[in-house]
């Protein structure tokens, strides 16, 4: 499996053939969302919604082997699309690397500028909340 920078570099690569184009890399934002696995219904429950998002993000986790598998799912496919992207970044790892995952390639391909400060926020809370799983798959694997 591809290092977290690895994935990281290769997101920023894919962003910058797009260039400067905002329509474009909104469509793509949204493309990715779409390839995330079907999100089961039984899931889409208050308790699964990360605070802090404008739209409604579902969020939850299953173990593998000590790794975290992070699942979930948006009303919005913007939305939708930036929890893909941390998915595809965090999903599969071991807590400790979660914990200290730098994500840096948000800034790097310019997210702030594409979505706004209201998503900008969200996506913080998105971040936040995975690391907060990843907290507590830590601690429990200590226990």
């Amino acid at each position: 499996m591809s290092s977290i920078q690895d994935i990281q570099n290769e997101i920023i690569e894919e962003f910058d053939i797009l260039g400067d184009d905002k329509e474009s890399t909104i469509y793509y934002i949204m493309e990715l969302g779409a390839q995330l696995p079907e999100f089961p219904e039984s899931e889409r429950i208050e308790e699964n919604i990360i605070k802090g998002c404008q739209s409604k993000v579902w969020l939850t986790t299953q173990e593998d082997e000590d790794k975290i598998i992070f699942l979930a799912d948006s009303n919005t496919d913007i939305t939708k699309g930036l929890i893909s992207l941390l998915i595809r970044v965090l999903s599969g790892r071991k807590p400790q690397e979660i914990l200290q995952a730098q994500l840096d390639f948000i800034d790097k391909i310019g997210m702030g500028n594409i979505i706004g400060s209201q998503r900008s926020n969200g996506l913080a809370a998105m971040i936040k909340q995975m690391k907060l799983y990843a907290l507590a798959y830590q601690t429990k694997q200590t226990i």
